[in-house]
């Protein structure tokens, strides 16, 4: 049986275009595949496994926490890197953000900048922190001084005012002058005034016998 040249024609067709799909496939999937961060984070560790960089080109890889240390320092490689870095904190009390960037140097679309949270280990607490006692600025040696009693309401009663003495009462001693002294004095001299004359009139009289 003889088969047309058309037909010959028709299927060499069909062979090409299934091979340059084939071929096409091919070089579609590899640049999706290449270029593969692979990286998880514990509560201790770090581990990372880029792979199917680019050979030809220098690539660099840094891991660090955010607002704290840095894990890995810049670090350049080829096609692949593999590593596991101890967290440098790993009693942490708190969650602790770890950043990765990884800078492909083919083409930056390859560029990886990404972020994950590294938990708290069980069975880590906190130290508490001991309280510090503040000395006084300026100790005193003196004893402290009793504090002074309230006064009582009755203390804060006015005292009642001392008593009038009474009409009736006797009248003390005067150890001063009085109004009486002038009488006294004239009395007595009109005493001896008349005892006098009586002496001088006495002494006359015997005289006058004799």
């Amino acid at each position: 049986m003889t088969i047309p040249r058309r037909s010959w024609r028709g299927a060499g067709a069909f062979a090409a275009a299934a091979v340059v799909g084939l071929a096409g496939g091919v070089l579609s999937a590899g640049p999706a595949a290449a270029h593969t961060p692979t990286w998880a984070v514990t509560c201790s560790e770090v581990t990372l496994n880029l792979t199917q960089y680019s050979a030809d080109a220098t690539n660099q890889v840094t891991v660090s926490v955010e607002g704290g240390d840095v894990l890995l320092p810049t670090t350049e490689f080829g096609r692949e890197y593999s590593t596991t870095t101890p967290l440098q904190l790993p009693k942490h009390d708190k969650e602790l953000t770890v950043r990765l960037v990884v800078k492909a140097g083919d083409d930056d679309k390859y560029s990886v900048d990404q972020t994950k949270t590294a938990p708290v280990c069980e069975g880590t607490t906190p130290e508490p922190t001991p309280p510090v006692e503040k000395p006084s600025a300026t100790p005193s040696t003196e004893p402290a001084k009793p504090e002074a009693p309230a006064p009582s309401e009755t203390a804060t009663e006015a005292a009642p005012a001392p008593a009038e003495p009474s009409s009736s009462a006797p009248d003390l001693a005067e150890t001063g002058s009085s109004s009486a002294t002038p009488v006294i004095g004239g009395a007595a001299l009109a005493v001896l005034l008349a005892g006098g004359g009586i002496l001088w009139s006495v002494r006359k009289r015997r005289s006058v016998q004799h």
